[in-house]
């Protein structure tokens, strides 16, 4: 049954797979940020074969959704049916009209959930009293629902404490491509011929989103596919920054300010410095919007070695929000080719080297693989200190690591990334860096571990007198390999 046309989603195709194969009712939700596949998913699946679908609309009224509803029903009903005047009357058209069918299995989609959740309307209350009532109880039913609403479907959905609340079978959450997956969506889906050094950078810039990706044009060089999506008159991607925000999230203006917030301080920000720079007031909004974009991968939460829970750093990893923030929302539009006159500038070389420390981030487990350490219990972290001076009078200078893995087996592992076009040079004074620096950790957490220094770049490190001081290498191919499970 599924498409050879699916990339990836091994995982999720087992899932929907186990649920049709279940002698029970089966509601299955599925969420993710938009544009991010959740659609193609389920009709590649189904081969858009459904007992029903139904797929609401951004911000149409509950009139104009009920006529469409009725009319998909119509549809596939084959005659005509009454008025619907509300959603309660909405779903007892769909009973109806399902308790028709003889069939071993029926199968309905119910595409963009919360868009169809319009003020007033009652759908969410027409939509419980019908799965309780009616859905729940037809064994061979199998009901999907999609949504890029993270904060609907979590609050009202998958984390519902009301009429709803155990109801889901499964939920299924649909991350981006990595990297391997985005190559072989480029190469088999659109039969774009790129090296990994220029895939790594659509990455950097578009994520792994099949629907960003899949307006890359065959043919035309990045960097000119880059200046149409965004910079050029009437670019398609100039405004999606602006409506993503709008569709994913209802109270849109706190995650913008989030965002924005996050995307001038790389390093990341506590819970009150977020609160301080946005001027919100603490409260269950900001927590909820955080727990939300954490969800939907636009951002990174760690605890760093040493620190309380309360002191744990946020961070923008959204590569699209990352990239869009830095040079497109400053950007005034009257240079069209924006993107291919800065090649090679010192701020998209900066952006470069901390797109690529996002890019390892989405790729921990491949790091891990190519380390031989995937079966070693251990645990992620940054780490940071300023400056001080010890009990005995020792100044000690500050220190910065953005990935270290802590392992088990009594090693740690500091990760150095850098993103170059060419093998990675270490010179004699970044050698003495990377000295101090393990003695400044040592002294501070007083760690017996053994530091091994892991540098995770494209092409390698250089051999030369310094780079000794590396232990182990990841390079840009090892991210670009599958997972192990």
């Amino acid at each position: 049954m599924p498409s050879d046309r699916i990339i990836g989603r091994t995982y999720e195709q087992a899932i929907i797979k186990r649920c049709l194969e279940n002698e029970e009712a089966q509601l299955i939700a599925l969420y993710g940020r938009r544009r991010v596949g959740k659609t193609f998913l389920i009709k590649e699946y189904f081969n858009d074969q459904f007992d029903f679908v139904f797929t609401g609309m951004f911000e149409a009224s509950r009139d104009v959704l009920l006529l469409q509803f009725q009319k998909r029903i119509e549809a596939f009903y084959g005659k005509p049916c009454k008025r619907l005047h509300n959603w309660f009357d909405a779903f007892d058209m769909l009973s109806e009209y399902l308790d028709t069918l003889d069939k071993e299995r029926i199968v309905v989609f119910l595409d963009e959930l919360p868009w169809m959740d319009t003020p007033r309307s009652n759908f969410l209350q027409a939509f419980t009293l019908w799965w309780n009532e009616w859905g729940s109880r037809k064994q061979h039913l199998k009901l999907f629902v999609c949504g890029s609403s993270t904060s609907w479907m979590m609050s009202n959905l998958i984390g519902d404490k009301g009429g709803l609340y155990g109801r889901v079978s499964r939920s299924i959450y649909l991350s981006p491509f990595n990297l391997g997956e985005t190559e072989q969506f480029l190469k088999q889906s659109k039969g774009i011929e790129l090296s990994r050094y220029q895939i790594l950078e659509a990455y950097m810039i578009l994520g792994g989103i099949p629907y960003y990706l899949n307006m890359l044009e065959k043919g035309v060089p990045l960097s000119v596919n880059i200046d149409n999506l965004f910079f050029k008159q009437g670019a398609p991607l100039r405004s999606e920054f602006n409506f993503l925000f709008r569709s994913l999230f209802k109270e849109s203006k706190i995650y913008y300010s989030i965002v924005r917030a996050l995307a001038k301080h790389r390093k990341g920000m506590t819970r009150q410095e977020i609160l301080a720079a946005i001027g919100a007031k603490e409260g269950g909004a900001l927590t909820e919007a955080l727990t939300n974009l954490l969800q939907c991968d636009f951002l990174r939460k760690f605890t760093a070695i040493g620190k309380k829970e309360r002191d744990a750093l946020y961070q923008l990893t959204d590569l699209f929000s990352l990239f869009h923030i830095k040079f497109v929302g400053e950007n005034s539009g009257q240079d069209q080719h924006f993107w291919t006159n800065i090649m090679g500038q010192g701020g998209k070389m900066e952006w470069c080297g901390y797109a690529f420390e996002q890019v390892c981030l989405h790729h921990i487990q491949q790091i891990k693989d190519a380390l031989s350490i995937s079966g070693v219990l251990s645990n992620v972290h940054s780490w940071s200190c300023k400056a001080f001076t010890d009990k005995d009078g020792n100044q000690w200078s500050g220190a910065q690591i953005d990935l270290l893995i802590d392992r088990s087996d009594n090693v740690i592992n500091f990760c150095e990334m850098k993103f170059s076009n060419t093998e990675y040079g270490i010179s004699a004074d970044y050698e003495e860096k990377l000295r101090n620096r393990v003695a400044v950790f040592k002294a501070i957490t007083k760690t017996r571990k053994a530091i091994q220094h892991t540098f995770v770049t494209t092409y390698g490190v250089r051999h030369n007198l310094h780079s000794a001081i590396v232990q182990s290498e990841v390079t840009m191919d090892d991210l670009f390999k599958s997972p192990s499970a």
